[in-house]
């Protein structure tokens, strides 16, 4: 199965969660997303997600100095993207009680 197009549907809802446990700039929202097992996940992709979520209200973003580099663009989770990262487990978890129960069952599928 090509994990390409689950990660599609489920990168937001994993980049709130993450950016929900601790703020972040991209390359460590990343970083954590890979950490946690999403070693598929694209660089483009996370960036993409972040300014998304961000133009939707989901997020906040303010820039602090780095010692390592030109400053960074952090990340936060606002009031509206905690709701639509709990309106996300409830529907993961849904989601992933009936592909499981549907994956173990033992039905016969007829035309």
């Amino acid at each position: 199965m090509d994990q390409s197009q689950l990660l599609r549907g489920a990168l937001d809802a994993a980049v709130l969660a993450v950016v929900a446990e601790q703020d972040g700039y991209g390359y460590d929202v990343l970083r954590r997303l890979r950490a946690a097992g999403m070693r598929d996940v694209g660089d483009a992709s996370v960036y993409g997600t972040l300014r998304r979520l961000y133009r939707s209200g989901a997020l906040k973003s303010y820039v602090m100095p780095s010692d390592e580099g030109p400053h960074r663009r952090y990340y936060g989770v606002t009031d509206r993207g905690r709701a639509q990262l709990e309106e996300a487990r409830a529907v993961w978890a849904d989601f992933s009680r009936i592909l499981t129960s549907l994956l173990n069952s033992e039905l016969e599928v007829t035309a």
